[in-house]
């Protein structure tokens, strides 16, 4: 039987993409544009939301660690902005499929005006086949990398499910460095269960989320569940997966117990 078309946003994170030392991982995106190659050529649309710029910046600045001033960390995202894309465009083409760079800062989605022409422009694009490449435009917009917080983006958990909301997707799928959401912590506890389905966030859901990642991202469980409510509240299921396992998302494309499926409303 035919498989259903779907309008699918990956969201990529920082730690899958990128090397402890902050440099491309390039045996990974080489995955991740395969995969999402073929999605898109089984009749799907697909849209990429990818973090890392500033620690691929940092890394190929040859800067030490990552800055601490905020003209010099947008530097850096501007930096490792450009080398991410570089990357992603050459994989890409490499598997006939041809890739657009979206960079958005919170006004951009918050305006009615400058929304409805993001619209259009994803529309247009998944119309010809084009794979949108999104990130935030760090070297103008400072709400994450300044502070950690946010009005309306400022985490690209965040920004991957106002992307799902604007573009009505059907699923979005946040790969990270964890398998899904456990009902404990699973580094501190051995026998933390993971949960496959939250159809509600509940109060005790939500006291599972714990605080941030790596030094190389600022996401943590707390944002990933902030996104399956914009997700959830938009009609899109929302997945969180193990980015180290990317040949999963045909799993969860399908619709099978991979991760931690949050349901759409």
């Amino acid at each position: 039987m035919r498989q259903e078309k779907k309008r699918i946003v990956v969201k990529v994170g920082t730690s899958t993409l990128t090397h402890e030392a902050g440099a491309p991982n390039l045996r990974r995106m080489e995955q991740l544009a395969r995969i999402l190659a073929d999605l898109q050529g089984s009749g799907n649309e697909v849209i990429l939301v990818f973090s890392g710029a500033i620690a691929v910046g940092t890394s190929r600045l040859g800067l030490k660690e990552r800055p601490g001033e905020l003209r010099m960390k947008q530097a850096a995202a501007a930096v490792g902005q450009c080398r991410m894309m570089h990357i992603f465009d050459q994989f890409f083409a490499e598997y006939n499929q041809s890739a657009a760079q979206i960079l958005l800062t919170g006004d951009d989605v918050e305006d009615a005006g400058r929304a409805e022409h993001l619209r259009r422009t994803f529309s247009a694009l998944l119309e010809m086949g084009v794979i949108p490449v999104v990130n935030e435009n760090d070297s103008v917009s400072s709400a994450e990398i300044e502070t950690g917080s946010h009005k309306v983006l400022g985490d690209n958990d965040t920004l991957s499910a106002v992307v799902a909301k604007l573009c009505r997707a059907d699923l979005l799928v946040l790969f990270s460095d964890i398998d899904g959401l456990f009902d404990s912590n699973p580094r501190e506890n051995p026998g933390a269960q993971l949960l496959h389905r939250v159809e509600e966030l509940t109060p005790e859901i939500l006291e599972m989320a714990g605080g941030a990642g790596t030094w190389r991202g600022t996401g943590g469980m707390a944002t990933k569940l902030s996104a399956a409510r914009i997700a959830m509240e938009a009609g899109c299921d929302m997945v969180i997966s193990n980015g180290s396992r990317m040949e999963d998302l045909y799993g969860i494309v399908e619709g099978r117990d991979i991760g931690t499926r949050f349901v759409a409303k």
